[in-house]
């Protein structure tokens, strides 16, 4: 892979790198090129060698990243874990929102530059969803909000939510300063996929998102580099 310079792309599109290994994952971002500045890794990469591209296109590339490892555990492991992952130079490091856990990520952080954002409930996700994991009753635009905001009393730099919720999230006291990512993010007319609470890319940033993430839009797309580039016309 060559290298690129990054400093003209608009870093509020993260490309999901869900792609089976880091030989792909390296030829997409070199598809990529300048059109895209900010990269997420996710958990189905990691055995495919995630944090070696991750190190890649950071040290030598000059993008961004995004760990997306949604983090959960007892509070020492879920700290010890943290301060390993962040010694990758991380911009982004996900955990699931439950306080303790963001609390010990908030500790494993350290001194280090990484933001630590909190998982509300997964996009993916419906009231069915929940039900099925005996989780409370309640609107889940609702109970998005409310972990987000504890999440926020605990120390997160940011959450991960649905588009749909992005605009609750923004209104809460507590989110002043905070970052809000928001996977699920759908081009007008493509296919949902797993994704069950979506928005269009201008939808989620005018709702109060600070970064979106989109996969398989980008990186199935037959000419990946233009649709990043189509994506990054509809931003606001």
């Amino acid at each position: 892979m060559t290298a690129t310079s990054s400093t003209l792309a608009d870093d509020r599109l993260i490309v999901a790198l869900d792609v089976p290994n880091a030989i792909e994952a390296l030829q997409l971002a070199e598809r990529l090129g300048d059109a895209v500045s900010f990269y997420k890794i996710g958990l189905g990469m990691l055995t495919g060698g995630g944090l070696a591209v991750a190190n890649e296109l950071k040290q030598e590339h000059g993008k961004r990243i995004f760990l997306d490892m949604k983090l959960f555990d007892i509070g020492a492991t879920v700290e010890n874990a943290v301060r390993g992952l962040v010694q990758f130079d991380l911009d982004f490091l996900t955990v699931h929102g439950d306080p303790h856990v963001v609390r010990a990520a908030r500790e494993g952080v350290g001194g280090k530059s990484t933001k630590i954002l909190a998982v509300t409930i997964l996009t993916s996700l419906d009231r069915a969803d929940l039900d099925a994991g005996l989780i409370r009753a309640g609107d889940i635009h609702d109970l998005v909000c409310e972990r987000a905001s504890r999440a926020f009393d605990a120390g997160a730099d940011g959450v991960i939510a649905s588009p749909q919720e992005a605009a609750m999230i923004r209104a809460l006291p507590n989110a002043k300063g905070r970052l809000i990512v928001t996977p699920g993010v759908r081009p007008a007319g493509a296919a949902l996929g797993d994704q069950k609470r979506v928005a269009t890319p201008a939808q989620a940033l005018k709702d109060g998102a600070d970064h979106i993430v989109v996969g398989r839009p980008i990186w199935a797309a037959d000419d990946a580099p233009a649709a990043a580039r189509a994506i990054l016309a509809e931003l606001p």
